[in-house]
């Protein structure tokens, strides 16, 4: 069975279908892995960063996959193995029954990939015995760690009070802004249609989030996205959106992010999504925040 604590905090989330109780669990395993990394002081090196941080630390509302870190400094020969011991300990000390594995690396690039992979019907049927899914179902959270980070960031330290009272060392807003505004400009043609991206950008100007162009340039001109000798203007930055606007699918766009949202604010949170609502209103206010 679970810890008693870990009930208590299910019941912060409104949990009706059996979809509600998986992201509810990944979340909940999700802050387990942050406490995990914490006892073994892994923020002493890197920090919390992406969608996640954005649902943890702020609040962000829709949930999210992944896990994703940097170390504070470029580190070749950094080793995630012992943090994934820790994790794994730190999951059964809460009654979790996991799997915890590192990704072989294909080929050579600066993010470091490891699994946590958890049987889903196991951990529904602790909860409730009326939950049922496919008995080989997985829940599966994915962690990247890069290890040869841009500079320019800021960093905070955030407290969490999940599962208990912990410190969690994690980028500022602006910096997190850059961070996702990357992600969004650079993705590859095959990746392209990332919803989560573009609903993620929406909640930063919802926030009045100014966007740290510093940041921004450093990412893109370590990834071969701009040249070294090329500023990253406000105007620069409206003309690389404004590219992206003209390729979304708005369909594709939508059912990407649509399953990492209560499904009673689907269609209320989506339906403003158009060309009109990101070529009139969203562009003109990043132009606004970028600084």
């Amino acid at each position: 069975m679970f810890d008693e604590k870990i009930v208590q905090i299910l019941s912060r989330y409104e949990l009706q279908t059996v979809h509600d109780h998986e992201n509810a669990l990944k979340e909940i395993i999700q802050e387990i892995v942050l406490l995990g990394l914490w006892r073994s002081k892994f923020y002493e090196k890197a920090l919390f960063y992406g969608g996640s941080a954005l649902r943890i630390l702020y609040k962000l509302d829709r949930f999210s996959e992944n896990l994703d870190f940097s170390l504070n400094q470029p580190e070749k020969r950094f080793n995630i193995k012992k943090y994934l011991d820790a994790i794994k300990a730190e999951l059964e000390l809460w009654g979790f029954e996991v799997h915890a594995e590192e990704k072989d690396k294909k080929n050579r690039n600066t993010i470091d990939s490891a699994f946590i992979k958890a049987n889903t019907l196991i951990h529904l049927l602790k909860i409730d015995s009326n939950l049922k899914t496919h008995k080989n179902a997985v829940m599966k959270i994915k962690l990247e760690i890069d290890h040869e980070p841009a500079t320019g960031f800021s960093s905070d330290i955030k407290y969490h009070l999940h599962p208990i009272p912990f410190t969690i060392k994690t980028m500022t807003l602006p910096s997190l802004f850059a961070g996702k505004m990357h992600a969004l400009l650079c993705r590859t043609i095959r990746t392209n249609i990332k919803g989560r991206d573009w609903y993620d950008v929406i909640w930063f100007v919802k926030n009045s989030i100014p966007c740290d162009l510093h940041y921004l340039r450093n990412k893109m001109v370590q990834t071969g996205h701009i040249d070294c000798s090329e500023a990253l203007t406000r105007e620069k930055l409206v003309e690389l959106i404004s590219r992206k606007v003209k390729k979304i699918d708005f369909s594709l766009a939508k059912n990407d992010v649509a399953p990492f949202l209560k499904t009673s604010r689907q269609n209320d949170e989506l339906r403003l999504w158009s060309d009109a609502f990101f070529n009139d209103y969203l562009i003109r206010e990043i132009s606004v925040l970028a600084g």
